[in-house]
């Protein structure tokens, strides 16, 4: 089955940043705007295949049925049959979404080109330990153009970069917040830590609230009917961890803002928590693990980790691992990484040596911050090592690590209201029928 991750691209800090003019630039000024029957015309779709008119285009029933083919498919098919209206009309917001995006994105003449774009299906396709072509061949097995992929995509490289290109100047991580986190956190040093995941649900208006709360309870219903928090997430969390099924690693205690931190407290393991308010959205978290604080004075480990398959060869692979020192593996999800195709990554977060393979942990006891290990091979393939960070004692994430958690959870905020800033000053024309299952 396809891994439909796309961790590389959801994030607010793309490391392609849109250049200072463009950002600055000023939009042209808007004509007047054509009449959703004048823009059904020009497209030339039949008006009964139009599912929504978005300013100056269309997304017809033919693209929605493609989305949830794809939405099925990233769910390994789990979603129950009674779900699937909720789940065509999320894959309209989300087609409307994207065109949103990509309309803003050239009204600032960013452009995504389809080098990009299928670069980042490599990438994919890699993280599936498949090639582009076998990635194809799958989609198309399905009966998914890879053409709706690629649109997706396009708008998931853009949006990011265009949010980071007009407001990155605009976040300021106050010191007093980095410092009331670390203190949170010296003071729980001595307590457990827990692997969470999360669903953000952004209230846009404050005045509807309840009805955003609402909406929250039926994606925990729908959660207790068998479909999986990993697909809710993706397909209907607001956070930058969706691309990844809300997977936000683990979590200390006193990490999080403090709703946040005491609802993961009073939860056993596999619980899911009613939608929270926090930071002007409701947050949903899933407890899947818990386990014991660092113990003080032990030392411990951020490490970047990239392995390549023996058949690789030996040239090959140490050519490629000796990349990960530059491919700001260290801000995991949160930016582009690409070491080449075979190669896998992972960010490994909190890592004492005794939970190192007894064979590796010569080539990492010496290792300090920003070192990078010998390439190791072992069980037919290639090994290497990157340390982002190495606390001596308490195991608390460094106060870069802190200031850019915070410095993400802000843009991110920033970006959603800008979305629905566009979305207010745009002509959105919602015309499709319940179209039930997606054959077409």
């Amino acid at each position: 089955m396809i891994n439909m991750r796309f961790s590389a691209l959801s994030s607010v800090s793309c490391s392609l940043f849109l250049t200072l003019a463009a950002a600055q630039a000023q939009a042209p000024q808007v004509t007047e705007r054509p009449t959703s029957e004048e823009v059904i015309a020009r497209s030339g779709v039949p008006a009964s295949a139009v599912a929504a008119v978005v300013n100056d285009a269309v997304v017809t029933t033919y693209d929605v049925r493609q989305r949830m083919k794809l939405m099925l498919i990233s769910s390994g098919g789990q979603i129950p049959a009674d779900a699937l209206p909720q789940l065509q009309a999320q894959a309209l917001r989300d087609l409307v979404e994207e065109r949103l995006k990509l309309q803003e994105a050239a009204q600032f003449e960013l452009e995504v080109t389809e080098k990009e774009v299928n670069e980042e299906l490599s990438l994919m396709a890699a993280q599936s330990n498949i090639t582009l072509d076998q990635l194809i061949t799958t989609l198309e097995g399905s009966g998914i153009a890879v053409n709706s992929l690629k649109e997706q995509v396009r708008s998931q490289i853009a949006w990011p970069q265009l949010v980071q290109g007009r407001y990155r100047d605009r976040v300021r991580v106050n010191e007093n917040e980095i410092e009331t986190t670390l203190e949170r956190m010296r003071e729980d040093v001595d307590k457990e830590q827990f692997l969470v995941s999360e669903i953000c649900i952004p209230v846009d208006n404050p005045s509807q609230a309840q009805q955003y709360y609402q909406g929250g309870l039926q994606l925990i219903e729908q959660m207790r009917r068998g479909v999986p928090f990993t697909v809710v997430a993706q397909q209907f969390s607001a956070c930058t961890t969706a691309a990844v099924g809300g997977d936000l690693g683990w979590v200390r205690a006193g990490e999080l803002p403090v709703e946040l931190d005491n609802a993961i407290r009073e939860l056993p393991v596999g619980s899911v928590t009613n939608p929270i308010p926090s930071e002007g959205a409701f947050m949903i978290l899933a407890i899947r693990d818990k386990r014991e604080a660092v113990v003080p004075g032990e030392p411990s480990f951020t490490l970047a980790y990239a392995g390549a398959d023996a058949s690789m060869g030996r040239n090959a692979a140490h050519a490629a691992l000796e990349k990960i020192s530059t491919a700001e593996v260290c801000s995991g999800r949160s930016l582009r990484i690409d070491l080449g195709q075979g190669v896998g990554y992972s960010l490994l977060e909190n890592v004492t040596l005794d939970q190192i393979d007894e064979r590796f942990r010569p080539f990492v006891e010496d290792l300090t911050r920003e070192d990078q290990s010998a390439v190791i091979e072992a069980d037919g393939a290639y090994h290497s090592v990157y340390v982002c960070d190495k606390d001596e004692g308490l195991g608390l994430p460094s106060r870069e690590a802190i200031e850019n958690r915070i410095y993400s959870r802000q843009l991110a905020r920033i970006g959603q209201q800008y979305l629905r800033d566009v979305e207010r000053e745009s002509m959105i024309d919602l015309r499709m029928e319940n179209l039930q299952q997606p054959n077409g």
